[in-house]
């Protein structure tokens, strides 16, 4: 099957650009002379990331990743919301926001971890239900930033708190007046977590509604998970980023 080369050196691009920017997070010496030795945090070798991008790209056991045969972009077609109402701010105090990406449950089915994403919904309304507050769930389509995304949807509750959550399944709770690299909770090993992860960021993301005090979720933590699933991540992440509409904004996300 012939595969795009302009779309796997994108994709390559943007694996190593990503666990280079991890990488100095971690305060890392990437310089020639540095000294880091451990495998796990080393780049990855542009060749192999190519060879896993192809691999990923045939439809090896990848059902949730549509075929790039041939392609310059990872879906011929782009969703048209334009009849979609926008998402206006809300009134009632006990709503919380859930913005989801710009390829959620139509481009992409299933988080990266194999979670479908109508059971993901499912168990962050439930969580926010079951703590008195009440839900609402609108498509962010102007960024595919998860940390922009949950803001967005925070500045949009009634209550003023608000979830991002990618197609791939990282998660982030927000509050209205906080800065856009500042959260009350994230959850980036999206593979690690499962539909009680979901349900217990939704009753925590009540909780803050609530002033109460909160336990944050416990977090399970792989270093095996970022060289595993670096590369699929970022097939995702340009997946959801070639969806946005920038000039459509935020909508209301009824098809759940």
């Amino acid at each position: 099957m012939q595969i795009s080369e302009e779309l796997v050196r994108q994709i390559a691009e943007a694996v190593i650009r990503q666990m280079k920017a991890q990488n100095t997070q971690d305060g890392l010496d990437l310089t020639p002379s540095g000294n880091v030795k451990n495998t796990l945090l080393d780049l990855p070798d542009v060749a192999a990331v190519r060879k896993q991008v192809r691999e990923l790209a045939s439809g090896l056991g990848e059902d949730d990743i549509p075929s790039m045969a041939g392609r310059t972009r990872i879906n011929e077609r782009k969703t048209d919301y334009s009849s979609y109402p926008k998402a206006e701010k809300g009134t009632d105090p006990k709503e919380v926001v859930i913005g989801v990406g710009a390829a959620f449950q139509r481009e992409i089915k299933k988080t990266i971890g194999g979670i479908p994403l109508e059971e993901v919904l499912r168990n962050v309304k439930a969580g926010i239900e079951e703590e008195g507050m009440v839900p609402r769930v609108v498509k962010i389509l102007d960024t595919s930033d998860v940390g922009f995304m949950a803001l967005e949807s925070a500045k949009l509750a009634g209550s003023g708190i608000g979830i991002g959550i990618q197609s791939k399944g990282t998660t982030v709770i927000s509050q209205k007046d906080l800065y856009p690299l500042s959260n009350l909770e994230l959850f980036p090993q999206a593979p690690l977590m499962t539909p009680e992860t979901y349900r217990h960021i939704g009753k925590n993301a009540a909780k803050y509604v609530k002033g109460e005090t909160v336990t944050p979720v416990p977090s399970v933590n792989d270093p095996m998970v970022r060289p595993k699933y670096q590369v699929k991540a970022a097939i995702m992440h340009i997946a959801e980023t070639e969806q946005l509409s920038p000039e459509l904004g935020i909508i209301e996300w009824r098809d759940q």
